[in-house]
């Protein structure tokens, strides 16, 4: 599915490139890896190449999605979540894992509109900084431009 010098998306950590695929034997039995590296923090991520699809391993968006991931954005129609916070974290991050960039889309928007009523929690705000950089960097890949002008964007949207 990838080459090496593909680009793609790893849930919850980001873009990443795929620099290597490796065969190692494994229990006695050989597997194949990509080997990835995340694109901001240097992390490596070994993922079996079978087992892309259980992990979420994903392409980045097209630059014709934008439109529909800006339309999330600035929904502002959504009941505010009421949860304790550590439910609401919960399932935040539940959504993060799932690697779709709508649902992180959707958790950036939601905490930033929780932040308008009252204070975040230590982990809402960890969370909503993770959100947007997981939203910066793939929006700025999939559209080509600095990640400077996608941050100028989402505060436009949310000015």
């Amino acid at each position: 599915m990838f080459k090496v010098g593909d680009l793609a998306v790893y849930p919850a950590h980001g873009v990443g490139v795929i620099e290597r695929i490796e065969t190692q034997e494994i229990s006695g039995s050989s597997q194949d890896f990509y080997v990835m590296r995340i694109l901001d923090n240097g992390m490596i991520i070994m993922i079996p190449t079978r087992n892309v699809g259980s992990v979420g391993l994903r392409e980045i968006i097209q630059k014709k999605e934008v439109p529909k991931l800006y339309s999330i954005l600035k929904k502002r129609d959504v009941p505010v979540d009421n949860q304790t916070w550590n439910r609401r974290y919960r399932e935040y991050m539940e959504k993060i894992k799932t690697g779709s960039v709508y649902e992180v889309a959707e958790v950036y928007r939601d905490l930033l509109m929780l932040k308008l009523e009252k204070e975040l929690s230590f982990g809402e705000r960890k969370m909503l900084d993770t959100a947007k950089n997981l939203l910066v960097k793939e929006i700025s890949l999939a559209k080509q431009v600095e990640e400077s002008q996608i941050e100028k964007d989402l505060e436009k949207i949310f000015s």
